[in-house]
């Protein structure tokens, strides 16, 4: 065991060796390359280390297990450069050292799934490679393409795209994987094809246009608006029955009851509280049978949401039975004796209900 060391004396290479755990070679290249120099060196060449050299033979040593270059450690050493600067500098450069290996892990784990001809993994490199720029420039020739002569708003195009794709700064494997996965679908003239001749198939109704004017696009941004704070209240544990819940279903009440031109009444609520688990249950069926189809642009949307996060997002929104029992519950409270509230006059409502 070390002990403890002694502020006035000198300690010969050996010892200093023993007690920080380098080797005198390591010690020795320390001194020669002006790093750590020795207390004194005898007539001999002998060197000597006092309690302060060999602090910093630690400390560097430190330095290097952490990866830190020699020229930043002199740096530091000297005064140029503060220790914060340096751990921020050589933060940087282990970020950029991890996102790359995420790369290459992602490149490698797709050649791996598949039957890749060596000329793929180029093609397969470069796709994980992309900067915001590029990946902007591939989605915008995409959408172009099969958009031309498609008779809907812009607004609900945007909502279509899903908006510019990001990857987070630190993006996941299966993140990777399925960006790959998209941009090598984004470049194929087939899938591009494919998601053209479906879209406009089903955006050649009359009724289309109706549904995807911006008029509807704002109501449908207002509805995710609502449910956003309904599911919000319930993750919070708020309870249906609660003034919040009322409110947040007074809120939805107006907004539904403007689209359907339908006056607020105990009767409106309930069907809404019905309408509302129907919403939720076709959503999902709606889904898995997108996903038993193989629609092209169900799968576009399936790889988006996994790489801009909204797919973990979509899997934690429930708010749908929350808001069903605050407008259930809203109704019941209209109706009790006695009470009259903003959110449904009592005057020919009581008896409709």
């Amino acid at each position: 065991m070390v002990g403890v060391m002694d502020d006035n004396r000198l300690y010969a290479i050996g010892e200093v060796a023993r007690r920080t755990g380098l080797s005198v070679s390591a010690i020795r290249f320390y001194s020669d390359e002006g790093v750590v120099a020795p207390a004194r060196v005898t007539d001999a060449g002998h060197r000597h280390y006092d309690v302060h050299a060999i602090a910093r033979l630690e400390f560097v040593s430190t330095l290097r297990e952490l990866d830190a270059g020699l020229e930043d450690i002199r740096r530091l050493l000297d005064g140029s450069v503060t220790l914060t600067d340096l751990a921020t500098a050589h933060l940087s450069r282990l970020d950029d050292q991890a996102r790359r290996i995420r790369s290459r892990r992602a490149v490698l784990r797709t050649i791996a799934k598949q039957h890749t001809e060596a000329e793929q993994v180029v093609l397969l490199h470069k796709l994980a490679g992309m900067s915001d720029e590029d990946r902007d420039r591939l989605m915008d020739d995409f959408w172009a393409e099969i958009s031309e002569d498609l008779q809907i708003s812009s607004d609900f195009l945007d909502i279509m795209r899903n908006g510019p794709l990001v990857l987070p700064d630190e993006p996941s494997t299966e993140q990777l994987e399925a960006w790959i996965e998209l941009a090598d679908l984004l470049r194929d003239p087939g899938f591009r094809r494919e998601v053209r001749e479906a879209l406009h198939a089903t955006f050649s109704t009359p009724d289309a246009a109706v549904m995807t004017s911006t008029k509807m696009v704002d109501a449908f941004k207002r509805g995710g608006e609502i449910l956003g704070r309904a599911n919000d209240a319930q993750q919070a544990g708020a309870p249906a029955d609660s003034p919040l819940g009322r409110e947040i279903a007074a809120e939805y009440t107006a907004h539904l009851g403007e689209i359907a031109e339908t006056p607020d009444s105990p009767r409106f609520r309930r069907k809404l509280a019905a309408d509302v688990l129907n919403i939720e249950r076709w959503h999902l069926e709606a889904l898995e049978e997108e996903e038993a189809s193989g629609d092209p642009y169900a799968r576009y949307q399936s790889l988006v949401a996994i790489i801009d996060g909204s797919a973990q997002q979509a899997a934690e929104f429930k708010p749908f039975a929350w808001l069903s029992a605050a407008l259930t519950a809203s109704a019941d409270h209209t109706l009790s004796p006695g009470r009259a509230t903003r959110e449904c006059p009592p005057s020919g409502d009581v008896a409709e209900a």
